[in-house]
């Protein structure tokens, strides 16, 4: 674990904290994009694929020896006395399992991808479930880790967010940051919504009496 640290590397990694925002302003005043029913049925995909993405990491992480006490039980890796340091580990990977990874990484933005688009029709329907998607699968990705390995340690563990197309590097708190913020902001938006909408169907009917 290291100090607290600000920025993310490389440098436009740390643009990824404007998706919150700028979704808001673009989307608050527009009509009812995803049902809840829609959202729910998202978050139990997104949940599972997070879990069997942090399972992945862990096979990696034992199949090159950077897992201390895989050999015996959970619970033998869970309390190794040894400590794992995730952004360090990329010198020790060999290269042919770092090309296979950014493959996979690829392919799992691709799926991420086409779950929204299965979700809804409209363009703007679909950004909104992309975004709710790939925030619950990061937060069920980091939680996966921590019930299996205790990995994270703590949010200001340094962590390999993405590969492609050169290492992305942040602490913990980073990504679950932007995740959270942008789940808040789906979350809100769509209240408001509901409620616009409760409004307008409201005075439509007073308006006939």
């Amino acid at each position: 674990m290291s100090g607290f640290q600000v920025w993310a590397q490389p440098w436009w990694v740390n643009l990824l904290l404007l998706i919150p925002f700028t979704t808001y302003l673009v989307f608050r005043r527009q009509g009812h994009l995803l049902r809840w029913r829609q959202l729910i049925i998202i978050a139990v995909f997104a949940t599972a694929f997070g879990f069997a993405e942090a399972a992945v990491v862990v096979y990696l992480r034992a199949a090159v020896g950077l897992l201390p006490g895989n050999v015996g039980s959970l619970s033998d890796v869970q309390h190794s006395p040894q400590s794992y340091e995730q952004a360090s580990s990329l010198s020790q990977f060999p290269q042919s399992l770092l090309t296979i990874e950014m493959y996979r990484e690829a392919t799992t933005m691709i799926m991420l991808f086409t779950v929204a688009v299965m979700a809804a029709s409209k363009a703007s329907a679909r950004w909104l479930a992309f975004l709710w998607v790939f925030a619950l699968w990061d937060i069920s990705y980091y939680a996966g880790l921590w019930a299996t390995v205790r990995w994270p340690t703590s949010l200001l563990d340094l962590d390999v967010l993405f590969l492609l197309p050169v290492p992305w590097i942040a602490q913990v708190w980073f990504p679950l940051l932007v995740s959270f913020l942008t789940l808040l902001t789906i979350i809100v938006s769509n209240l408001g919504k509901a409620k616009t909408g409760e409004i307008a169907v409201t005075g439509q009917k007073g308006s006939g009496y």
